[in-house]
């Protein structure tokens, strides 16, 4: 019963403390709260609208288990998005450059964008193991350096395409795009959300099921009691950040090889910030994150729907923190509570009497 309502209770406290304060901000601005959660309903049977989600949830739901492969060893990769952008960016050069067969092609591309994105952060992995730098600080600073980096690489004299006002590389052909599923007027569904599904049950099965999983826990929870039971700290903090980055390499395909084909100037951005959130809504949990970053998606678009009845766009917004932050309210205030009443049954266990010493009798 406990263990069901830690689990339960939190969730259904940061629905009813976000539903308050959305509500608050509404009619603050002179909008009614109804009327705004009938039209963000009614969206998603319009148009592209529930297609779209799922494609955006996928994106999101690949940059949170990047994000929440470093937070199991309370790592915090805050490089998701340069790490991804940079992967895209060397991804689409080299899936333009190259003519393979199908399948192959589209491999190959993905195998480049997770090495790019695991060579990235292993910078700050072994900045982090051999010198002690606090990953925060180094992949932020890389964020900045892949910025750059990526607007040298696609520079016409590199490896960039002038078209029209923009810049690109040169287009992926059909053989490296990942095909999706079509469903007519209500969009396309991309290929890659399946990817991200399965790496959601691998993240799962790791975490779960393997010595790895339970090492990087353990050592997540007590680096120094991990070390004395024969865990290699700076090993784990390596293969930790490195594969949190390979994931994050994966972010940027589902519309590479779905729906843009070539990275631009002007390819999607926030990618990585927005998993940061979306891993903390989730509490790190594989099925958590995937509610989590469906119900960012479905915020997301909201913000068109809203803006059409003229209710302001910038409410989106609003209701997005007030999620994330109504999630560690909620989760602190259990977390207080079942720690107050683990307490009270210790010590009423400690005032109970001893039983009574039997008598043998000889």
């Amino acid at each position: 019963m406990t263990r069901l309502r830690t689990i339960l209770l939190p969730p259904a406290l940061a629905i009813v403390f976000a539903a308050l304060l959305c509500a608050v901000a509404l009619l603050i601005s002179g909008d009614s709260p109804i009327t705004a959660l009938r039209v963000m309903i009614g969206q998603i049977g319009e148009g592209t609208t529930a297609i779209d989600i799922v494609n955006s949830g996928a994106i999101y739901y690949l940059a949170a288990l990047a994000v929440a492969i470093g937070f199991q060893m309370k790592l915090f990769n805050i490089g998701v998005e340069g790490q991804f952008r940079l992967a895209a960016c060397a991804a689409a050069i080299v899936g333009g450059a190259l003519v393979l067969p199908p399948v192959l092609h589209t491999i190959v591309i993905i195998v480049v964008a997770a090495l790019v994105g695991a060579l990235w952060a292993g910078i700050a992995a072994v900045l982090k193991a051999y010198r002690g730098v606090s990953e925060v600080i180094s992949t932020i600073m890389l964020n900045f350096i892949a910025t750059g980096l990526i607007a040298f690489l696609i520079r016409p004299d590199s490896f960039g395409v002038l078209q029209g006002n923009n810049i690109s590389t040169n287009p992926i052909e059909p053989s490296g795009q990942f095909p999706g599923i079509p469903f007519g007027s209500s969009g396309t569904l991309f290929g890659m959300v399946f990817l991200a599904a399965a790496l959601g049950l691998g993240y799962w099965f790791l975490l779960n099921h393997t010595r790895f999983g339970f090492e990087l826990k353990a050592s997540g929870e007590s680096p120094t009691a991990a070390t004395a039971g024969g865990v290699n700290a700076r090993r784990m903090v390596i293969i930790a950040l490195v594969l949190s980055g390979a994931v994050a390499g994966l972010v940027g395909l589902p519309e590479l090889l779905g729906r843009d084909v070539a990275y631009t100037l002007t390819s999607p951005q926030g990618y990585g910030f927005t998993g940061i959130a979306v891993a903390l809504l989730g509490r790190n949990h594989p099925f958590g994150i995937a509610l989590g970053a469906l119900l960012w998606a479905f915020l997301d678009k909201s913000a068109l729907a809203l803006d059409n009845v003229g209710v302001p766009r910038e409410i989106v917004l609003i209701m997005q923190g007030s999620v994330v932050l109504s999630v560690v309210v909620a989760y602190e205030i259990v977390r207080r509570y079942e720690l107050a009443a683990e307490q009270r049954r210790v010590a009423a266990q400690l005032r109970e009497p001893a039983p009574a010493p039997v008598e043998v009798s000889s």
